[in-house]
């Protein structure tokens, strides 16, 4: 006997009809406070740029007068020479001071680390003095097979104020370099050794590419203060941007002026030295990062058109 047939096409037996789900539509959530503090800081700004603006015995016209001086662009000049040698000095003999350190002599190791006790001691301000004032315990600069001259033509403003820099510099430098050198892996040495490297190779090739990603960004931040501190070097009577807006200034009585044309370039510098540590730094962090920080530019975009919206994650990229 046939067992009955079940008709699948009836009503009752009908399978559910498949449509597309619908997008969902996601209304961004409004944050009005953004609003509110966004209106009540350009307000305050607002206050401070028309005291500025309107203060009788502020000349604005002084300070666009001098702005491209001679005088001014020359103590540009000199601040940077003397910030990026001493930042070269610092490097250098950082990344040695950092390798002595962290040397199983015990010697070599504790001379390091009284170098660092004593300049990250001990202000920068007194190291320039003492440099410049050199000359009053040694009369003769007297290395006696290869030189010898008075201390006053060998200790000029310019070197007393290079060696003040570079040497407080190298200080710091030297413990930024142990904290790159010691985030390498131990396996990396191994490694290399097996392949008989020997130690110098290895710290060339190996450890210290390695190390860069970890030492570039406090290294910028160490240049970008450098470059502020050199204006202490004006107590060292050397002609930096400071110094020459002092100089204009008293001669001209103008002094809150060229103070303001010094704080303008000490911007215009910081602001131009940090775009380029940060680029250094997107491009150091490529290897450890899945994702690249946003870039100033679309900082400022995601900013300015997406302040109603929620924040994503940076975009990587250019």
């Amino acid at each position: 006997m046939t067992p009955p047939t079940i008709d699948k096409t009836s009503s009752g037996g009908a399978p559910p009809s498949k449509e597309a789900p619908q997008a969902i539509k996601a209304i961004p959530v409004r944050h009005y406070g953004r609003y509110v503090s966004a209106v009540v800081v350009i307000a305050l700004l607002a206050l401070l740029v028309r005291a500025f603006a309107t203060a009788e015995g502020l000349r604005w016209q002084a300070v666009g007068d001098f702005f491209f001086n001679d005088q001014i662009l020359e103590g540009v000049r000199n601040t940077l020479v003397v910030s990026v040698l001493s930042m070269l000095i610092g490097l250098v003999l950082g990344i040695v001071l950092a390798v002595m350190r962290m040397s199983k002599n015990p010697v070599t190791s504790s001379v390091a680390w009284g170098y660092i006790w004593f300049f990250r001691g001990t202000p920068v301000y007194v190291q320039l003095l003492l440099w410049f004032n050199l000359a009053l315990v040694f009369p003769v600069f007297n290395i006696m097979p290869i030189y010898k001259d008075e201390m006053t033509d060998v200790m000029t403003p310019f070197m007393a104020a290079l060696l003040g820099l570079g040497l407080n510099e190298a200080a710091y430098m030297a413990e930024i370099c142990r904290a790159g050198i010691q985030s390498v892996d131990e396996g990396q040495t191994e490694a290399s050794q097996a392949l008989g490297m020997t130690q110098g190779q290895n710290m060339r090739r190996i450890v210290l590419p390695q190390a860069m990603r970890v030492i570039v960004p406090p290294t910028g931040n160490e240049f970008i203060n450098l470059l502020k501190t050199s204006s202490l070097c004006s107590v060292v009577m050397y002609e930096e941007l400071l110094r020459k807006g002092q100089n204009i200034g008293n001669n001209s009585s103008a002094v809150v002026e060229m103070l303001l044309v010094a704080t303008i370039w000490y911007l215009v510098i910081t602001s131009v030295f940090s775009v380029g540590q940060y680029y250094l730094e997107r491009r150091y962090a490529r290897g450890s990062l899945r994702q690249l920080p946003d870039t100033p530019w679309q900082r400022i975009r995601k900013n300015v058109f997406g302040m109603g919206r929620g924040t994503g994650s940076g975009v990587q990229g250019a």
